[in-house]
């Protein structure tokens, strides 16, 4: 996808574009997308005041997102969009008028570069980053469907293994609420087959009015989706990355066919 970043005041010479579509033109109907897949930080903005440690930290990004996509994405010959910059700049899963879209703290850590920011600071950061996304997204879908290629709407995130303090049980949760909710329903009855799986039901987190990109995207289309979240020591690296693209293969033709 082309872009050019030059066009926006918050990129200099430098900045990768804050979209990218891999394997665009797939023939799967399987959309993967990636709403925090990237950790980047435009040039401009420094490190937003954060060491190279926090930067990596999940806070920043879905650990191995970026990695089970572009997995998927060449085993299925399904698209992925994903977003290159840090949720730490803008959240892309989230409203404009959102509290947390661009968080002064996470998970208790302060974001110097995201302190006393105008309404002018904000807006630079939607139209540079969250927009695009979001763009790139629809005109997906809408190039699909004007070729009467269906759309299943999979939106991947990571979770980590232990929140404040308490471990979490599960290995994948499935998300799911409002639209057509019958592909999610089923991929979780798939995925509980599994007797080495804990699988959660709108769990770690419940898909609400916080979320943005699937409701925006499936819900008044009719699409079917579902929102995945995958504990992130699973998809750290290569192998675990190769391994869960290959089970989420498996599952998502299982609910499908």
């Amino acid at each position: 996808m082309a872009l050019d970043v030059q066009a926006s005041p918050l990129f200099v010479a430098g900045d990768p574009p804050p979209v990218s579509v891999v394997n665009p033109g797939g023939a799967s109907p399987f959309l993967f997308i990636g709403d925090h897949a990237g950790n980047v930080i435009p040039l401009s903005l420094g490190t937003l005041g954060l060491d190279d440690a926090e930067r990596d930290r999940h806070i920043a990004w879905d650990i191995g997102v970026a990695g089970l996509g572009g997995r998927l994405a060449a085993a299925m010959d399904a698209a992925f969009v994903r977003q290159t910059y840090s949720r730490l700049v803008v959240d892309c899963n989230r409203r404009h008028d959102a509290p947390d879209a661009i968080a002064p703290i996470s998970d208790g850590t302060v974001v110097p570069g995201n302190a006393d920011l105008t309404g002018a600071d904000r807006a630079a950061r939607f139209a540079a980053i969250h927009e695009p996304y979001q763009t790139a997204i629809a005109a997906e879908i809408a190039r699909r469907t004007a070729a009467g290629q269906p759309t299943i709407l999979i939106a991947l995130h990571s979770f980590t293994p232990v929140f404040g303090g308490v471990a979490r049980p599960w290995q994948i949760g499935v998300l799911h609420d409002g639209g057509d909710a019958g592909f999610a329903r089923g991929l979780l009855e798939v995925l509980r087959r599994d007797a080495d799986l804990t699988v959660g039901d709108n769990e770690p987190y419940r898909m609400d009015l916080i979320d943005y990109t699937v409701p925006r995207h499936a819900y008044p289309a009719g699409l079917p989706y579902a929102e995945l979240e995958v504990r992130q020591d699973l998809i750290a690296d290569d192998t675990g990355q190769a391994a869960w693209a290959a089970r989420l293969e498996r599952v998502l033709l299982a609910t499908s066919g």
